[in-house]
């Protein structure tokens, strides 16, 4: 038993990292007369209870599939909404995980954010970092491809620049100019709503990740499905390409 909850997961070898591709907002608030912002706001709180959960238990990487580079094209009122729980998050933050000894990491195309969410971000980033307990990435404006050809960009001007030379570009080297740099890579993806599709979700790193879907919608989604997500990844076997 754990926080109350019956389960056969075996808390010595949790995955160091697992990955959520939180989807399923607007159908949650649809099915209940909502608007599509109650189910974003229900799908917030969701995430506060999730990331509280993971630490709790021993995750040590967590990356939550926040906002796409994609979301972008959605109405103005929904991502007007989506940008105001994220600048109310950035804003609570500080309370809601202290003690918590989270380091939060927010990954993707921060250009195209407003100038004030990007300066509580660079804040609350400076005010987490020395924290050693679960790293919190979130994936705001991002897309997993658009991430592999910034790290292209990057790896292209290094040459040109005579840091490195064409021989030196390897899977190691192009994994340093990842967002995740320097953090393992994930072992299990989970992705509640029914889909069954990576979405442009950390597509360089997920080359061997485990895969968990769920029909439950994200903001119905429990640290009992959590727990059932890692008991199934554990019963795998996990070859990496062997035997």
């Amino acid at each position: 038993m754990i926080f109350g909850k019956k389960t056969d997961v075996d808390f010595d070898n949790l995955p160091k990292h697992i990955g959520i591709i939180m989807d399923g907002n607007g159908r949650w608030a649809r099915r209940r007369g909502l608007p599509r912002s109650a189910g974003h706001a229900a799908g917030a709180d969701n995430f506060k209870k999730i990331v509280s959960f993971c630490g709790k238990i021993g995750i040590s990487h967590l990356t939550v599939y926040a906002f796409s580079t994609e979301n972008w094209r959605r109405t103005e009122d929904e991502v007007a909404a989506l940008m105001k729980l994220l600048d109310e998050y950035l804003k609570r933050a500080y309370a809601e995980l202290e003690g918590k000894n989270v380091k939060v990491r927010i990954i993707g195309e921060r250009g195209m954010l407003d100038e004030g969410i990007q300066k509580s971000i660079r804040a609350l980033e400076e005010h987490t970092k020395n924290n050693t307990g679960l790293a919190l990435n979130i994936a705001l404006s991002y897309g997993g491809r658009q991430e592999i050809v910034n790290a292209v960009k990057r790896a292209a001007r290094d040459v040109l620049d005579g840091r490195i030379s064409e021989k030196d570009i390897d899977e190691k080297y192009i994994s340093s100019l990842m967002y995740t740099a320097g953090q393992p890579d994930p072992d299990l993806i989970i992705r509640p709503s029914g889909e069954m599709r990576l979405s442009n979700f950390l597509v360089w790193q997920s080359a061997y990740s485990e895969f968990w879907f769920s029909r439950v919608l994200w903001p119905s989604f429990s640290d009992k499905l959590m727990l059932k997500a890692i008991e199934e990844y554990q019963a795998r076997n996990r070859r990496f390409g062997g035997n």
